[in-house]
């Protein structure tokens, strides 16, 4: 998988991605203000699609649409484009950046190397 999503398209994935399955009217009820517009959000379901990101199964008249790739397949593809764009693929050079642009103390770094190390 190597296709990126667009804002709107990654917003849509989002909801699907929290709900599991949905209908658009569903969809576009976990939508911030102002909501989308009906064909806009299903024209964004048919993109994703068509990317293979997204399915759907029929429910009377309409049909229920739901994740094909998962969140974590997705966020791990997108961090390692980031990371290979911006940091020469260096994980070291990201988490550096990541560090120093947020301020980090010390205290947080250890409890992210402790969580990380929990899931070891």
């Amino acid at each position: 998988m190597s296709k990126q999503l667009t804002k709107a398209e990654e917003q849509i994935m989002q909801v699907l991605w929290d709900l599991q399955e949905a209908s658009v009217k569903e969809v576009i009820a976990e939508l911030p203000e102002p909501k989308p517009a009906y064909n806009t959000v299903s024209t964004i379901i048919r993109i994703l699609e068509n990317k293979e990101f997204v399915g759907h199964k029929a429910l009377g008249r309409g049909f229920l649409y739901y994740p094909i790739i998962e969140k974590e397949t997705y966020s791990n593809q997108s961090l390692h484009k980031l990371m290979n764009g911006y940091f020469d693929g260096s994980f070291k050079s990201m988490v550096s950046f990541f560090v120093k642009e947020n301020k980090m103390d010390v205290k947080e770094l250890e409890s992210i190397l402790k969580e990380v190390n929990r899931k070891e």
